[in-house]
């Protein structure tokens, strides 16, 4: 217990004659003995690889692992394994998961049916993929993210130590010198130039091991580029795989469904266009932020070079008035170039394309697209 009692009271000591000595270094009234100018350099080269290969290191891992709770729950698991010393076991992948959500939802709504089976080839795939991530995240952990901790809980780890321990040595180094310059006897002056030279060796002697170090960071960053190379490869590797999975399960649904897709889009396509005796505003669009692109000039018999805009008549019954949404620039002489905000009238002529309408605005006339107009009632 005195033992215990002793050392606290000399910490506290040297902790409170520590800080004392670097308030007066801040205020000038104490001397400090400057590192070298090579040393220095070493320290702020060191300072700045630590710092980011941590954040590299930190955010790598976000990288690998997304989702904050699983990350969290991921890490205590790997400490708790770690520290039992047996391996980790290998997890589902969200990829694999959701592959399997399909193919049990398959079994429910039938494998036979055309949901059913097309459930079960993209679940198939979907395992794939997640095996494929697995993979990269195993590879990309023991290649890349183990040398940056190696590094930062390693090597950093016995820097910091030495770099303190320097710290330490010229604080006393200082101290020395200033009990030297204090001394007013002989005999006081000699034991505080002995004191004064063993503190130097020692100054000197941690220098130099923490010098050696430092240069080592150089070999440092030669290992974390040669990982740094195998984590692109083992990246590159990972995307041509899903590359490749995507490409075989679109030609899987293509060849499989081939017949009844084409069929369903024909559908849609007929069914949202526009017959002659539809109304025009089932087809207009709604305002967007961007114009669409312009249609198709039409291939029938209201092409420009048969018709003769001039000629045509509006329909007794049928005229409406339409709100221009985008600007326009007409293509021909066919056409009727648009401005934005603009009220315009328009009616449509048997036979004509159903993308495009007749517009009037006073006497002049001509075709107008649709998609660039919002129908009124």
């Amino acid at each position: 217990m005195d033992f215990n009692v002793k050392k606290l009271a000399s910490d506290a000591g040297v902790f409170f004659t520590r800080a004392v000595q670097y308030t007066e270094e801040k205020l000038g009234q104490a001397e400090k003995t400057e590192l070298d100018a090579h040393l220095e350099n070493l320290i702020a080269r060191a300072d700045c690889t630590k710092n980011w290969t941590e954040k590299i290191f930190r955010q790598t891992e976000v990288l690998l692992q997304p989702n904050p709770i699983d990350q969290t729950g991921a890490r205590i698991e790997e400490f708790f394994y770690e520290k039992l010393d047996r391996k980790i076991p290998s997890r589902t992948t969200n990829a694999e998961l959701l592959g399997q959500y399909m193919q049990d939802a398959a079994k429910e709504f039938g494998p036979g049916t055309p949901y059913g089976s097309t459930l079960i080839t993209v679940g198939e795939f979907q395992k794939r993929l997640g095996g494929a991530e697995r993979d990269f995240l195993h590879t990309s952990a023991i290649n890349f993210l183990t040398p940056l901790r190696n590094f930062l809980e390693g090597d950093w780890k016995t820097i910091s130590k030495e770099r303190r321990l320097l710290e330490n040595r010229r604080l006393d180094l200082d101290v020395c010198k200033a009990r030297l310059k204090k001394a007013k006897s002989a005999e006081a002056k000699a034991a505080a130039e002995h004191e004064l030279r063993v503190a130097q060796t020692e100054f000197d002697r941690q220098a130099e091991v923490t010098r050696l170090l430092l240069e080592g960071i150089s070999s440092t960053h030669v290992n974390h580029l040669r990982c740094l190379h195998e984590f692109v490869e083992a990246q590159a590797a990972y995307y041509v795989q899903c590359h490749k999975h995507m490409q075989d399960l679109q030609k899987e649904l293509s060849s499989a469904n081939g017949d009844t897709f084409p069929n369903a889009f024909a559908v849609n396509a007929s069914t949202s266009g526009v017959s002659t005796g539809s109304s025009p505003h089932s087809i207009a669009t709604l305002p967007g932020p961007s114009s669409p692109s312009h249609p198709p000039n039409p291939s029938n018999a209201l092409e420009s070079s048969t018709l003769k805009i001039e000629e045509v008549k509006p329909p007794a019954t049928g005229t409406r008035k339409a709100k221009v949404l985008y600007d326009y620039d007409a293509a021909d002489s066919s056409e009727l170039s648009l401005l934005s905000d603009e009220l315009i009238t328009v009616y449509t002529v048997p036979g004509m394309d159903p993308d495009w309408l007749i517009g009037e605005r006073g006497n002049q006339k001509g075709k107008v697209p649709v998609t660039y107009l919002e129908l009124l009632s």
